[in-house]
């Protein structure tokens, strides 16, 4: 197999890209396919299988093999996507805390506020 190494999550968004874009749930066997690389079948398998456990995906039997669904729709994936870009681009810096010191005194007051929502809701969460 003489495929370069993906950078973390990337095969998880191409994978929801092409279940987003798909008309009907689609086989380990078909998103293979359409993904177009040398994939091994198994790392597909796997793929769906880690997406799946994060509640990413929806499975039916198909025959003696699962049929998968994103859960969302294109606009889920591009969010996955861009959220994905502004961690590896935080994660690239030198400085987290003034990265994120300037992209939150850049925010519009509505991103401040839909920003602040998320941090209370996800603190509410962890002390569940």
């Amino acid at each position: 197999m003489g495929s370069a190494r993906r950078d973390k999550g990337e095969l998880e968004l191409q994978v929801l890209a092409v279940l987003a874009t798909a008309r009907e749930p689609m086989t380990a066997r078909q998103v293979q396919h359409s993904l177009g690389a040398d994939l091994a079948y198994t790392t597909v398998m796997t793929t769906l299988g880690r997406l799946f456990g994060k509640g990413a995906l929806t499975r039916a039997a198909a025959g003696r093999a699962f049929a998968y669904t994103v859960v969302g729709d294109q606009r889920t994936v591009d969010a996955a996507r861009t959220a994905r870009r502004m961690r590896q681009l935080l994660e690239a810096g030198s400085d987290r805390t003034v990265a994120l010191q300037h992209f939150v005194s850049e925010l519009s007051p509505e991103d401040e506020q839909v920003l602040t929502d998320l941090l209370a809701r996800l603190d509410d969460e962890r002390e569940r």
